[in-house]
């Protein structure tokens, strides 16, 4: 990991403060300061300085109409919940034991009804497998995958 100069620490404090989340700041290091570093090395310094990232208010999801009786989504073959159908919703979950070499991992189930496992290596590196080569998830899913990855690797600690 980058040592940054108390100077340059003052600074990532001031972004928190005004309200940066993880991904701002990383970008800022970047761009502002000429210090690259990856998701998790970005996390770990945030920690290691005792920055607070203030969360932002969440908006409360509309509320869904209750399905008529017998209607109700058949589970998936392998216990989880129902996989989405085609315009469905986006789904991100972490697994209680990652992946086999992962330091983290997951599915993520995006509307276009394909499923992915994602992991993330311990050198911070992110991947996704299990869907065809070259899928590339909708692109309005990408900003919301992230937002909601984010927030679930924060409650991990991560």
């Amino acid at each position: 990991m980058a040592d940054l100069t108390p100077q340059q620490r003052q600074l990532v404090e001031q972004w928190a403060a005004e309200g940066a989340n993880l991904n701002q700041i990383q970008d800022r290091l970047k761009t502002e300061l000429g210090v690259t570093l990856t998701y998790m090395e970005a996390r770990l310094l945030v920690l290691e300085i005792g920055v607070k990232i203030k969360d932002k208010p969440r908006e409360k999801p509309p509320e869904e109409p209750a399905a008529p009786e017998g209607d109700s989504p058949a589970p998936a073959a392998d216990g989880d919940a129902p996989a989405p159908a085609a315009g469905g919703e986006l789904k991100v979950t972490v697994d209680d034991q990652p992946a086999a070499g992962a330091m983290v991992s997951g599915k993520a189930s995006f509307t276009d009804g394909t499923t992915v496992q994602w992991f993330m290596d311990q050198t911070g590196h992110f991947g996704m497998r299990g869907a065809a080569p070259g899928y590339q998830p909708p692109p309005a899913d990408i900003p919301a995958f992230q937002r909601e990855l984010d927030t679930l690797l924060q409650l991990r600690g991560f």
